[in-house]
């Protein structure tokens, strides 16, 4: 076998697709605004994608993107156009045809359906005498790039600059409507994303499987409501209600050693006070992130304000959940 340079290739392969992702970034324009304003301002209405071959596969890909970002979307391949898949374009959906040359064959029916009903259509294309540019409503002018290719044949740069304008789209118009992790979370609750995206809420012990106890009661009741409730914590409240601190199995050994009547003791003069707490929405696993890399501890109270828990997060709920 011919000894071939196989890195060499990868890295020259790179450094022309960052040369196309630059040419990119200088090209946005207006018409950019343009096409976010009316993705922004559309009536109830849908994002289609339509495009045939590399142009199709990368059309497919941003219609999902959009809907996991809450942009309704969907994808019609252009050969399909004229068999019934225009029924599924409404007036007030906006359609996003893709073609790099601009004159492929087979979108010419959606561009003229989309005339003739006028629908909006955002044009992404590289060359602007052709049909695809002239016919659009909005114009995504991208450069013409030289593909990854030895020969500038297979389409590698012009379908990276493709996937990136339609990848710029749907982040500038989830940023705008402030798409957040519990929204995204919303549409990806299955998978490894649904689990990295779990808030503590959704795995916490609440109610009256929180082991609490006054801070005015004697440690042997801490000691019992400790091993009744085998979370190895207990949080202490005061009369209002309000959490002053936190016992764990640790504080007890270290209590033993010091008094030689320990069950005697007040719980406030054994407590951790002030313990480490994190809201409702925080992510499971910042909570594991705080418990491992930060103080060693095993459990963390959950407070709907300040210093009032509503529940627990303890580390083996999260191993349960299997979040690492």
């Amino acid at each position: 076998m011919k000894k071939i340079n196989f890195q060499k290739i990868a890295k020259k392969v790179i450094e022309e697709e960052t040369v196309a992702i630059k040419k990119l970034k200088k090209s946005i324009n207006y018409s950019f605004d343009k096409a976010v304003q009316k993705i922004l301002n559309r009536k109830n209405g849908k994002i289609i994608f339509s495009g045939t071959g590399k142009s199709g596969a990368a059309g497919s890909l941003l219609s999902s993107t959009f809907s996991s970002v809450g942009i309704p979307s969907f994808f019609i391949d252009a050969n399909d156009a004229g068999h019934g898949s225009l029924g599924g374009i409404e007036k007030n959906d906006i359609l996003i045809l893709i073609s790099y040359s601009g004159e492929t064959p087979e979108l010419k029916t959606i561009i003229n359906y989309s005339n003739r009903k006028k629908i909006t259509l955002i044009g992404i294309v590289s060359k602007k005498n052709s049909t695809l540019y002239k016919s659009s409503d909005i114009k995504l002018l991208i450069p013409e790039v030289k593909e990854a290719d030895p020969n500038s044949i297979v389409p590698t740069s012009s379908t990276l600059i493709t996937l990136s304008i339609g990848h710029c789209l749907a982040i500038a118009t989830m940023k705008y409507k402030k798409f957040d992790r519990i929204n995204f979370k919303t549409l990806h609750p299955m998978g490894n994303l649904g689990k990295q995206l779990k808030t503590v809420e959704e795995i916490m012990i609440k109610g009256k499987a929180i082991p609490f106890i006054n801070e005015n009661n004697k440690m042997e009741q801490a000691v019992k409501i400790i091993n009744q409730k085998k979370l190895g914590v207990v949080v202490v409240k005061n009369t209002k209600g309000l959490t002053t601190g936190i016992i764990t199995d640790g504080d007890i050994k270290r209590a033993t050693q010091k008094y030689n009547n320990l069950k005697a003791q007040k719980v406030k003069k054994i407590m951790t006070k002030n313990p480490l707490s994190v809201d409702k929405d925080t992510l499971v696993s910042k909570a594991l992130s705080i418990m491992t890399e930060k103080k060693k501890i095993t459990s963390l109270c959950v407070n709907s304000r300040p210093k009032r828990t509503i529940g627990i997060v303890h580390i083996h709920n999260i191993l349960q959940e299997n979040i690492l």
